[in-house]
């Protein structure tokens, strides 16, 4: 079976290609052409042939993913499935399934059960606690075990995988030499591959077979995100040489692996001050041929716990707006506590936001909408705005539990409200041309 990129390669516009097009209005054959540079993947395990087609990349809306799972804390396969279902609900365009407690098979297995997106997981985190249980240590992992298993999950039905592969001695080797780290590691997966080189004193077998990753990965087409492992935890840890040091080997390993013919996609990093996050953008683009970049917020703040999906909204509007192609959302329980089925939809809802604030900055052809909601709110035309809104029964339901008793107008500004004078001033016509425009295309303000 050959990959959505060889197909493109070889000049076939697969059905999930034109999907992709349709969804995003875009010709078809650019498309194509996209997916055959590497710029844009689809994730789609044919394992799962009713899945929602999902296009990541160049020239596509930014996409929201929505990460949930247990903890050895809390473990709740029923919460999980509720979560899954919430993301999909509130416009989540794909999930990660990152459960690090209890049955993990089964827990995977009943949220791909139970969800139409595209499902994606970090392996390590179930072959290190594999390990845990069965050696009472996770640095005894046996890499053929690891390897196993990413087969055993990918034919489970997943359709893209965080594999930490940019890890290897050199970039260890570059944190021991800074000396420092104010945010320390923060990457499960990551943390715990180093801890198994070092104790091992061994490579990191992802990097030493990565040829065997995009194997398995090419069996089943499923994306390859190359994880930030050693990602930096604090905004004053961003871009030191440790994360820059594993930046560059993922978008070197995001050309090879293309050239293998596997789906190939970046990850980027989680805490970044807002006046870096153009350029890291920019470094990923450029060193990887422009991959898709899949970033994790990010954050440009690190005291807001609590309001951490607000401060990451900041973050993701930005990286959207410079070029990220995926954004794993934050939810208000970051940093303090497993999240919920509240806190997902919050989290869902906030990036959202955040990615189209970044979009229509990005692409001032898509602006149209904007503008018809701007009209309908000028009008006072309340049941159109509710068309345009994002989140429009949320709207009706504060506008109705504090209603006027003008109706056309709200209780913000009531016997006020400058929308209805400024109509009221401006209801004659002036010479042959109207202030306010209702014919969209012949009159102008």
């Amino acid at each position: 079976m050959k990959t959505q990129l060889e197909l493109a390669r070889d000049g076939i516009i697969t059905p999930q290609m034109k999907q992709v097009a349709l969804d995003e209005t875009m010709n078809a054959e650019i498309i194509r052409d996209y997916v055959a540079k590497g710029e844009i993947v689809i994730a789609n395990n044919p394992r799962r042939p009713l899945q929602k087609i999902v296009g990541i990349g160049t020239g596509l809306r930014t996409k929201v993913n929505a990460s949930i799972g247990t903890s050895s804390d809390i473990c709740d396969v029923d919460a999980e499935i509720r979560k899954a279902i919430a993301a999909e609900e509130e416009g989540a365009d794909t999930l990660m399934e990152l459960s690090a407690g209890g049955d993990l098979d089964a827990i995977r297995r009943a949220v791909l059960a139970h969800s139409n997106l595209p499902v994606g997981n970090v392996p390590l985190y179930q072959a290190f606690s594999d390990a845990a249980k069965k050696y009472k240590n996770p640095s005894k992992l046996d890499p053929e075990y690891l390897f196993e298993l990413i087969e055993r999950q990918l034919d489970d039905g997943l359709s893209f995988m965080a594999i930490h592969c940019g890890i290897n001695l050199y970039t260890i080797e570059r944190l021991r030499k800074q000396g420092y780290r104010y945010g320390g590691l923060v990457s499960k997966g990551g943390t715990f591959m180093v801890a198994w080189m070092d104790q091992n004193k061994r490579e990191n077998p992802l990097y030493e077979q990565f040829d065997r990753v995009c194997a398995l990965m090419k069996k089943y087409d499923a994306v390859l995100s190359l994880g930030n492992g050693i990602r930096a935890g604090a905004i004053h840890d961003s871009h030191d040489r440790a994360q820059m040091a594993e930046m560059i080997i993922n978008c070197e390993l995001a050309e090879l692996g293309r050239n293998m013919g596997c789906q190939m996609m970046v990850e980027g990093p989680g805490h970044v001050p807002l006046d870096e996050i153009e350029g890291n953008i920019m470094l990923e683009k450029r060193m990887s041929g422009n991959a898709p970049y899949y970033v994790l917020g990010p954050l440009p703040l690190d005291t807001g716990a609590g309001y951490d999906h607000v401060v990451s909204a900041i973050g993701a509007a930005n990286s959207a707006r410079y070029g990220a192609d995926l954004v794993c959302y934050i939810t208000p329980s970051e940093h303090l506590a497993l999240p919920n089925e509240a806190d997902v939809r919050e989290g869902v809802r906030t990036t959202r936001l955040a990615v189209r604030i970044g979009d229509v900055a990005k692409y001032p052809d898509r602006r149209e909408n904007e503008k018809q909601a701007a009209m309908a709110r000028r009008d006072m035309r309340w049941d159109d705005l509710e068309k345009y809104l994002m989140f429009p029964e949320t709207a009706k339901a504060i506008r109705e539990s504090r209603m006027p008793e003008a109706q056309e107008t709200c209780t913000m500004c009531g016997d006020f409200c400058a929308m209805k004078k400024g109509m009221q001033v401006f209801s004659q016509d002036i010479g042959k041309d109207k202030i306010f425009s209702q014919d969209i295309g012949k009159d102008k303000i």
